[in-house]
């Protein structure tokens, strides 16, 4: 998947632990670590508003687009 997901690195930052990050935002520990696998399809504007409230961040740091494009020059 082109996007990637930065909630460990917030959460290491803040010294949160998934359980306590969970509680923040609403969602279940098993829903984050799907989030932070990478193995999400999709994820509400509701739920990346709390995110982001709760690790008082942007969108930015928490979702990365990444080009996995094949290198031309190989």
């Amino acid at each position: 998947m082109a996007i990637v997901v930065r909630i460990d690195v917030e959460l290491a930052k803040r010294k949160l632990s998934v359980g306590d990050f969970a509680e923040q935002v609403g969602l279940t520990p098993a829903n984050v670590a799907v989030l932070k696998n990478g193995r999400a399809k999709a994820v509400r504007f509701s739920t990346l508003d709390a995110i982001c409230r709760v690790l008082e961040c942007q969108p930015g740091d928490v979702l990365e687009w990444v080009d996995e494009a094949p290198d031309a020059s190989a």
